[in-house]
């Protein structure tokens, strides 16, 4: 399928990997616009009519302008959030709720457009007990997991399905001492499991016993596995000490793939497995937004091709 117009990049100023595939589009002459939504209202502005039967209008940045009517894709990658600083408290909560609701809401109605992913696709399967639940309808193997507040609960469930580890069930950035910093995946004991689970919602699951891990990235009709060998329980901790090879996920793995993307509406996923000692393929996640970029130089995979194929609307 083909379509005329511009590809549209919603994403963060520092994006590498929409650097590649940016450039990739301008190599085959698809025009782009670039925004990152936290430049509104400063350097970023639009007009929308809802007409009968559409949404009109255009939307412009200090370089490009687009006609929301001839937006071919949307690539949504990681925007920064919405920030009116010199207003005060409450003003600012306003404005951040009318720019989400005006500006984001535009984003999410193109008419006739791809979304790479859908933002309100994105945000349903960010959700990890959505994706767990997900998995197990869409055919995948999936480890037990305890989603829980309750300390009982967690030492008993680590006793019974021991080994077993801790996930958060989001990831965000803070800093201590000025540091940035993330929770990590961590092996856990019930004997570790105090009163203090209490205080918030957690992730325990059980240990596969890895052999390796695979990295899945779904581009359209594309899949690309790339199986991760280290000595690592997460791997995402030491880049450094990983090992990569392109391997063929098993039948029923990719058939699982596209029922799962099926059942959030996505077109683009990062899916993360372990492979036990026998072989099998056990579902950890699906990163709506995953990184990608840096497994094509490792392995050389047509990643960014197929990326740009997908908003050129060459595939989808």
């Amino acid at each position: 399928m083909s379509r005329s117009g511009s590809v549209l990049v919603v994403t963060m100023k520092d994006d590498p990997t929409a650097d590649l595939v940016i450039h990739e589009l301008h190599d085959r002459d698809v025009p782009v616009v670039r925004l990152d939504s936290g430049d509104f209202p400063a350097t970023l502005s639009f007009a929308a009519y809802i007409t009968p039967d559409r949404i009109e209008g255009s939307l412009s940045t200090p370089t490009r302008t687009a006609d929301l009517t001839r937006i071919r894709s949307l690539y949504y990658r990681r925007p920064s959030g919405f920030a009116f600083p010199h207003l005060s408290e409450a003003d600012a909560r306003f404005a951040v709720t009318q720019a989400r609701y005006g500006l984001g809401g535009v984003l999410a109605s193109l008419p006739g457009c791809l979304y790479v992913n859908h933002p309100h696709r994105i945000g349903d399967a960010e959700f990890k007990p959505s994706g767990l639940a997900a998995a197990t309808t869409a055919g995948f193997r999936v480890p037990a997991t305890l989603i829980t507040s309750d300390p009982r609960a967690a030492r008993d469930f680590v006793s019974t399905h021991g080994p077993a580890i801790y996930k958060p069930l989001s990831t965000p950035l803070y800093r201590i001492d000025g540091v940035s910093c993330t929770v990590q995946v961590q092996e856990v004991t019930a004997d570790e499991i105090d009163e203090r689970v209490s205080g918030t919602a957690h992730l325990f699951q059980h240990l596969v016993q890895k052999s390796a891990d695979v990295r899945v990235t779904v581009m359209g009709d594309r899949v690309f596995a790339v199986r991760i060998d280290s000595d690592l329980l997460d791997w995402r901790t030491d880049y450094g000490r990983l090992v990569y090879s392109v391997v063929q996920p098993p039948p029923q793995v990719t058939t699982s793939l596209f029922r799962y993307l099926s059942l959030f509406g996505l077109v683009f996923g990062a899916f993360d497995f372990a492979v036990d000692q026998t072989g099998t393929w056990w579902f950890l996640e699906c990163n709506p937004s995953g990184q990608w970029a840096w497994l094509e130089p490792e392995t050389g995979l047509p990643m960014v091709a197929a990326m740009a194929d997908l908003l050129e609307r060459n595939s989808a």
